[in-house]
């Protein structure tokens, strides 16, 4: 749907008014290389896409916010003096939440406002559809409310601290970070840590990505999660023996690590450290590849990130595997992964334009046979991060 569209749907929504209408844009996000290793003091390499989450927005001459979706039946009303008192379990608990810390910033929604959000990205796909309508809300909202000089990395971090404390999701940083701080052709090497970070030229060129969702339920993520982090701290506690100022395993070479392995007797555990090391390693080098522009170095890195999640971090799936099998049998697969928690969810490929139509006629007819389950895909590139649409488009 286009900007015009959107803006006709509005008005039909809400009717004619002489106050401006406002269109503001936030992307979707996708990890392309750096699982599991964020919470290990590792890298991640996220970059930000081209579909996203869109809002039209408009001055109201009361005090009253109107909150709507064209993928959601539910809608919220509610005041500016009202913002924050209860919580809905709606979707518009999102935009509400980043309101209220908004306000705890000193950004205080002043005026009533009609929002009208669509929304691109699949829910549940894994792709921060909820970031990407917390940071777009911010940015409009301040936008709107006067602040000339909007600051991205503090926007992700209100964004992430609502999701947190009003929607009552612990998230991490990544998500939001990249919605905010996107740009386009370029990945964005990230410390959740410290939220030291740089833009990676990724210029694809012929080259898409294409995000394969599984449509399989994730119902083991929460589980394996504590799981994992808790065998990382084990390895840890048991390499600070020999190194006392290590303080994340991430911080480990891969040859610093085959000196020390044998330390760690528990060979679950030693899979999970193993590949907390080597994906890291995998993060810096795909950074020294995009650099180069060696998108066929960087292809391979995914494959080998994929491998390692399967058998040494275990967090795939069948579902996972076969989607990431099947698109590596495309000739113009130039890398394929699961992205994201694992058991379930999406993967993301690298391939040639001319392979697009092979790859998702194929891919899909080879995992709907081998699983029964029909998956979806989309084909994008590298988009922008958050900002107001000023053209239509």
């Amino acid at each position: 749907m286009n900007i015009n569209e959107l803006k006709q749907k509005f008005i039909d929504k809400y009717g004619e008014s002489g106050a401006d209408i406002r269109v503001f844009h936030a992307p979707g996000r996708v990890n392309l290389i750096g699982e599991h290793i964020d919470y290990n003091g590792g890298y991640v390499l996220p970059a930000a896409l081209e579909f996203g989450t869109t809002l039209v927005i408009r001055e109201r001459e009361d005090n009253k916010l109107q909150l709507a979706s064209t993928n959601m039946s539910y809608e919220g009303t509610l005041t500016t003096s009202s913002v924050g008192e209860e919580k809905t379990g709606e979707w518009t608990d999102y935009p509400v939440g980043v309101m209220v810390e908004l306000a705890g910033k000193g950004v205080k929604v002043t005026k009533g406002y009609d929002f009208l959000y669509h929304g691109e990205i699949p829910n549940g796909a894994g792709l921060s559809s909820s970031a990407s309508l917390e940071v777009l809300t911010g940015y409009a909202i301040q936008s709107l409310e006067g602040v000339s000089d909007i600051d991205t990395v503090q926007l992700a971090l209100l964004s992430q601290k609502a999701e947190n404390e009003f929607v009552g999701v612990n998230c991490g940083i990544m998500d939001q970070f990249a919605v905010a701080n996107g740009a386009e052709d370029h990945a964005i090497l990230l410390m959740c840590d410290t939220l030291e970070y740089e833009k990676v030229p990724f210029r694809t060129g012929s080259y898409k990505l294409i995000i394969g969702n599984t449509n399989k339920r994730r119902g083991l993520v929460d589980s394996a999660y504590n799981e994992r982090r808790s065998q990382c701290e084990q390895a840890l506690a048991i390499l600070k023996e020999q190194l006392p100022a290590l303080n994340y395993l991430a911080q480990l070479t891969p040859e610093q690590f085959v000196t020390l392995q044998d330390q760690i007797t528990d060979e679950k555990v030693r899979q999970r450290a193993q590949h907390v090391v080597e994906e890291n390693a995998r993060v810096l080098a795909s950074v020294e590849a995009l650099r180069e522009n060696d998108l066929v170095t960087f292809g391979k890195l995914m494959n080998a990130s994929h491998e390692s999640l399967r058998s040494l971090y275990e967090v795939s799936c069948e579902e996972l595997d076969v989607m990431v099998e099947e698109a590596q049998r495309i000739p113009g697969t130039l890398g394929a992964r699961m992205t994201g928690a694992g058991f379930g969810g999406c993967t993301v490929s690298l391939v040639h334009e001319d392979d697009v139509e092979r790859f998702v006629s194929e891919v899909g007819a080879a995992y709907e046979a081998r699983t029964s389950l029909q998956g979806e895909f989309y084909v994008c590139g590298v988009g922008d991060g958050v900002k107001e649409l000023k053209e239509a488009k």
